[in-house]
This record gives structure tokens, sequence and C-alpha cells, in this order.
């Protein structure tokens, strides 16, 4: 792995100070100085999922304003028309879908949701909705609920017949991103012998609920237009980083977008800590020299550091240029104050060139774990990319 501290992407900035923890005071992170790298994103595009549900990803360039916004209006015309020749989804039909090429026994891990949805009954309620896929959106499932029927029996019983529906087995895990139904879930699963995680890493399904409201949710006849999501996402202010969590040093850093799929590609071979996500099915087309932005961390103890942070459901990185602080988010509603830096105008220059860049690439950054920052390889890499919530 080749790493370099510039801040990316375009910006031509190069990290050339130390940047000191708030706490403790003997874990110092700091970034070694490098020449500016010049590089332009291109674009994020989208990729058909294994069914007809298409998984969406939002479309990036590099083009200037005038030829990106005549992409936008080719892009556009293109769908209309792509969009008049298809078949209209009903918006009334549930979904029950196996890949007839997917392995089933080898789907372990299902990410779902359990909440209502901006559509009412014929008594004026709010429905309910379950929605179960995998990673890849091989196996997806959704089934409507009344809001009377809420409860963990209902969703364990719901959840015991998308395997029987699908002829699969019941996974060994269950990711969800909202913090309100963890009860439910956990106690759902739990009777199932499924281990209930707390995740915002459900990217496949974040996803498909987006395209669901525009092809389903807002073409039911109960669709209630301008609802607010009832169980909206945690945003808690950060806390302070446990104390095994704490690294040596870290810097911001980059990998092209080639050395960054074979970093995902090689997980499993080459080191067990990290997670990476499905580039293809998220539909992400950046040229093999794009610059990706990311994190690296060193420490003296980087197998334990990176055996603790693989247990964190890692999600995101950002930076809080008011407050000068790296800020780690995980689970659910678990936010830390990774790092803090002395702030002055070239280190908030430096630190908003970073955000830019990882905007510019889809969202998609990285977090490593060496035991030298100088040193070709990590010990722990985790893929991650910023999503907004869903629109339910």
């Amino acid at each position: 792995m080749t790493t370099a501290t510039a801040i990316v992407a375009g910006h031509g900035l190069a990290l050339r100070r130390s940047l000191h923890l708030s706490k403790p005071s003997c874990a110092t992170f700091s970034a070694r100085a490098l020449p500016p790298a010049a590089h332009c994103c291109r674009t994020v595009v989208a990729a058909a999922a294994p069914s007809s549900r298409t998984c969406r990803c939002r479309s990036v360039s590099s083009e200037s304003s005038t030829a990106a916004a005549a992409d936008t209006a080719d892009d556009e015309e293109e769908e209309t028309k792509s969009d008049s020749e298809e078949e209209e989804m009903d918006p009334l039909a549930e979904v029950c879908y196996l890949d007839p090429e997917a392995d089933a026994e080898g789907i372990r891990e299902w990410e779902l949701d359990f909440c209502s949805r901006p559509i009412l009954d014929a008594r004026g309620k709010k429905v309910w909705e379950l929605v179960v896929c995998d990673a890849t959106l091989s196996l997806q499932f959704t089934r409507f609920f009344p809001n009377t029927s809420i409860n963990s029996v209902t969703l364990r019983d719901a959840l015991a017949s998308v395997a029987t529906s699908l002829g699969v087995p019941l996974p060994d895990r269950a990711r969800f991103f909202r913090s309100q139904m963890q009860t439910i879930i956990s106690r759902a699963c739990n009777e199932l012998g499924v281990k209930a995680v707390p995740s915002r890493r459900c990217v496949s399904l974040l996803l498909w609920l987006e395209e669901r409201y525009e092809t389903v949710y807002s073409r039911h006849p109960g669709f209630q237009s301008g609802t607010k999501p009832l169980l909206t996402l945690d945003n808690p202010f950060p806390t302070s980083l446990p104390e095994n969590l704490f690294g040596d040093k870290w810097a911001f850093v980059q990998l092209p977008f080639s050395a960054v799929r074979e970093e995902v590609e090689s997980l499993e071979r080459r080191y067990a800590f990290g997670a990476g996500l499905d580039l293809d099915l998220l539909g992400f087309e950046l040229d093999e020299n794009t610059l990706i932005p990311g994190v690296a961390v060193e420490s003296s103890r980087a197998k334990p550091l990176a055996a603790w942070m693989n247990g964190l459901e890692i999600c995101s990185m950002e930076v809080d240029t008011g407050r000068a602080n790296l800020i780690l988010s995980a689970g659910v509603s678990t936010r830390y104050v990774y790092a803090g830096y002395q702030k002055s105008a070239a280190t908030t220059q430096e630190a908003e060139a970073w955000e830019a860049a990882k905007k510019a690439c889809g969202g998609l950054h990285f977090l490593a774990i060496q035991e030298n920052l100088n040193s070709d390889g990590c010990v722990g890499f985790w893929l991650l990319l910023d999503l907004p919530p869903p629109p339910v």
C-alpha cells in the first residue's frame, strides 16, 4: 500500500505540520511532509443491481459546471426515455426475490429495516414495512404491516418467512441502522438465533430505500408528500475516544482508486481486520489513478488496535473544522472525537480540502491502520462511504 499525506484530489495541498491529539498526552498524531498532489476525480455513475431493482449512487464529475449541466440534461433526457419504455412498478406489490445465480447458502448476512412509511392505509394510519436484503441485493424481500401489529413477535415471524419463502437459511448476522428499533429487532433476531448488529454500514439497504421512495412509496395511492420520517437517525455530540482506540500518529493520506480496490479485494487474503464495499454494485467507475482520500493511523500495537476497531462497525470519518477535530462515526449512534489538531488558517484549509476531495469522490474514503506510516502495508483497512439519511 502506497500512502501520501497530500490532501488530495486537485487541491494541491500537503500536510506539513504536526497535528496533536487533545488527549491522552502520550498519543501524539503527526503527519509526514510530502509533495502536493494534483489529480481530479472524474465520475461516479449508477450500476444495475443483480435484480430488476436498481441500487443507484449519485453522479460526480470533475468537468466544468457548464459541461456538467449539459451532461446532466442529457442524462435526464435518457432516463426519461428509459423510464417511459419500462413498465411501471406496482407500488402495492411486495418483493420476494432471490437471484437464481446466487449461492443461497453463502448469504450469511442480511440488512433490514422495520419502520413506518409515508403511506396511509384505509384507516388513515401510517403503514409499516419490513425491508430485507443482502449486501449484493441478491436477496430482496419487503412486506407491509398495519401499525397495530408492530412488535418483536411480528418481526420474528416475518424474518422466518423470508428464509422459508426464498429457501435460504437464516443469516448469522442482521444489520440495522435505526437505534429506536434496537429492542424489537434484537429480541426478534435473538429468538431466531441471529446476531443483531446496530450499524450504518447498511449501504445497499440505504440506497435501496432511497430508490423505493421514488419508485414505490411516492407512487402509492396513500402516499403523504412532505411527511417526515417517524424514526430519524441519531447524530449525537461526539464523545471522548476510549483509551484503547488511540494510535501513535495519524495523517491525511490518499490512494489511487486501483489500489483501494486491490485492498478491498485482498481483505480476506492478507489480513483479518477491516471491511470493504461492493464498488461494482455501488456503481463507482472512477479512473484508476483517481486519488481517494483517507486517514492512516500508526500504532506500535497495530494488531490489537485493528482488532478493537474491527468490532465498532465503522461507517465514516469527517472533519469538524470549527472545533479542529477528526470525528469517527460507528454503529448507529456512536461518534468519537478521534483526534484534535491545532487550529490555524492553514490547517483549516487542509481539512476543508480533504472533505472536498471526499465529496468529489462521491463520499468514498478509507481508514488504514499501520505499524508505521512509512510502511507499504497495513494491518487493517476499512472502506467508508458518506451517505445522507434515507428519505423514510
